[in-house]
């Protein structure tokens, strides 16, 4: 990380309720997702870009936000490479998420719900960010949670409490099927 970056909470409040307004504008939409992320410049604020999770839209497990929004970024940037860049997101990374944001060189990783806040409406694996980026040898702040109950009200918006629902159902129907015998 870059020396002598000092981000105040204002600002990262600023940029997360940024994001938690972006992300709610499109619940009740087909892309309507809890879940938002944001790349921004560490040194001056510029938003880079912005992505919401689309796992069942492209039927693909790791279309998670933040994953969709650093490699838009990269693409973007032109570069494998964040460093100089801040990840924002309404919801702690899963393990998932996090190693991308360690691998990607980022600056800091700021996040609002927590993962014990979001295994109440959805599936998590209980490895926190932070233990995560302990474990590594990249240099990468974490932080959060920040605006927590704007991004948890996110997961509580009737609209998400109802598809969340009907995520679940649908998968508990999926994984209850048998296989087929041949």
């Amino acid at each position: 990380m870059a020396p002598n970056h000092r981000i105040s909470r204002d600002q990262d409040l600023e940029q997360m309720q940024s994001l938690v307004d972006f992300t709610r504008a499109r619940l009740g939409t087909e892309a309507q997702s809890p879940f938002g992320s944001s790349v921004v410049e560490t040194e001056t604020g510029r938003l880079v870009l912005r992505r919401l999770n689309a796992v069942r839209k492209e039927n693909d497990p790791s279309s998670h936000a933040e994953v969709r929004t650093m490699r838009a970024a990269c693409k973007r940037l032109k570069k494998p490479s964040l460093a100089g860049h801040t990840l924002y997101t309404t919801c702690e990374p899963c393990p998932m998420c996090m190693a991308m944001a360690l691998w990607s060189g980022v600056d800091r990783v700021v996040f609002g719900a927590t993962i014990a806040d979001a295994s109440k409406h959805c599936a998590q694996i209980y490895v926190s960010a932070k233990q995560l980026q302990q474990r590594s040898d990249m240099d990468c702040r974490v932080e959060g949670p920040v605006a927590r109950a704007s991004c948890v009200a996110l997961f509580e918006d009737p609209r998400m409490v109802e598809a969340m629902s009907l995520w679940r159902k649908s998968r508990r129907m999926t994984s209850k099927q048998k296989p087929s015998k041949r």
